[in-house]
């Protein structure tokens, strides 16, 4: 099986809101493809910045996140570790690359925007199976440098669930499902890149090992924060903010 991401160079996004039907509608999507966008353009798509020189950012970070828990580094910067829509993110998700002097937040329902985009989609091309996924960038714990990983989605499920199945000496899986739509989020992100390369859509074309399904959304992926095996770290971030 070949996968082949494609991704697209587009024009310029402008905070503070800056429509982009017609970067969507210029798409050449195909039966069975997955259109990963990045965040950023959904956000100020809906107008979702503030400028910077009117709001603190901290503000913002509260507005946005469910919890957080604020610190300075041993740096000298100041750092917030948040939960924004069940996901641990860093500042809530807020971005101040490529923003022209705005903050630019998530958009308000990242799996409402992805299903808009995948019924407009859909409805041109007379199209079946089709995925649309939102990615951010996000550090993971003890190691330099940002994944990119899928926080909406629509019309693809992101789980395969392996548990009941054999592993190679017939032992039972118990308890691993495999995080696909994240992996594939992690190579999208990267080719879309975090600085001047104007690509933030990608699409990946050629993928099988993947159900597609109308009525998918986070829903399906997010755990609750009792039943996560992070729970003692996310229980401090929860009680810093309550």
């Amino acid at each position: 099986m070949i996968l082949n991401f494609i991704p697209i160079k587009t024009r310029i996004v402008q905070p503070p809101k800056d429509e982009i039907w017609d970067i969507i509608d210029s798409l050449d999507v195909k039966e069975g493809d997955i259109v990963f966008i990045t965040s950023k353009i959904l956000g100020i798509h809906e107008g979702r910045t503030a400028k910077m020189d009117e709001v603190e950012k901290e503000d913002l970070i509260r507005q946005e996140a469910e919890h957080w828990l604020p610190y300075t580094h041993r740096a000298g910067y100041k750092c917030n570790l948040t939960i924004v829509q069940n996901v641990l993110m860093a500042s809530a998700g807020i971005d101040e690359s490529n923003s022209n002097g705005y903050y630019v937040m998530w958009p308000s329902n990242p799996d409402e925007i992805c299903a808009e985009i995948r019924a407009r989609l859909v409805a041109k091309h007379g199209l079946k199976d089709l995925g649309v996924v939102t990615t951010d960038s996000h550090t993971t714990p003890l190691r330099w440098g940002v994944v990119g990983i899928a926080i909406g989605l629509a019309g693809v499920e992101p789980l395969e669930d392996i548990r009941g199945k054999p592993d190679i000496f017939g032992r039972e899986m118990k308890v691993t499902q495999v995080n696909r739509i994240d992996a594939l989020a992690g190579m999208a992100t990267l080719l879309m890149g975090e600085g001047a390369e104007t690509q933030p859509v990608v699409i990946l074309r050629g993928y099988k090992n993947i159900v597609f399904d109308e009525g998918a959304s986070m829903k399906d992926f997010k755990i609750k924060p009792e039943d996560d095996i992070y729970q003692p770290l996310v229980d401090v971030i929860r009680s810093a903010s309550s």
